[in-house]
């Protein structure tokens, strides 16, 4: 099969590789990465585990070619957080509030947060779960999330 450039800047970090045009950009960001924190759960881009950034735009990672993202900055999980590992205002919330139990969900919601909060600092209760419900969390029951996200927004 015919493999492609791609050129995509992850968090900050200019990566260059040459891979199949069916790899998926959740894929290229696990395997040529190394950022496993976007996950992959149902892989038809419902349940929102694979949630990352692209030019500032909340995407599904399974459902975007990693070509599709040629020329692209791409924010991963991993890029949220401050500098030297420390929780982002979001992260930090999430704990605090208990917006996580198994944590499988946790880096797509805080990704989804991150570009919520960016396009609406102050939303309502019915704006985030509007915001969110391309989220699953199996866990949870959703008002810890809620709750953090009102928290994350306090602390902006």
């Amino acid at each position: 099969m015919h493999e492609w450039p791609v050129r995509v800047s992850v968090n900050g970090v200019p990566t260059e590789a040459t891979v199949e045009p069916r790899l998926t950009l959740a894929d290229y960001l696990r395997e040529n990465c190394g950022l496993t924190g976007t996950h992959l759960g149902c892989e038809h881009g419902a349940c929102g585990a694979c949630t990352v950034l692209v030019d500032g735009q909340a995407v599904r990672g399974c459902l975007m070619f990693a070509v599709q993202a040629d020329g692209s900055e791409v924010t991963t999980v991993e890029g949220i957080a401050g500098e030297d590992g420390e929780l982002s205002p979001i992260q930090s919330a999430m704990r605090d509030c208990h917006g996580l139990q198994c944590g499988f969900c946790t880096p797509g919601f805080v990704v989804s947060i991150t570009a919520l909060l960016r396009d609406n600092p102050k939303p309502t209760d019915e704006e985030v779960r509007e915001g969110l419900s391309g989220n699953f969390c199996r866990c949870t029951g959703y008002q810890g999330i809620v709750n953090a996200v009102h928290r994350a927004a306090e602390m902006s």
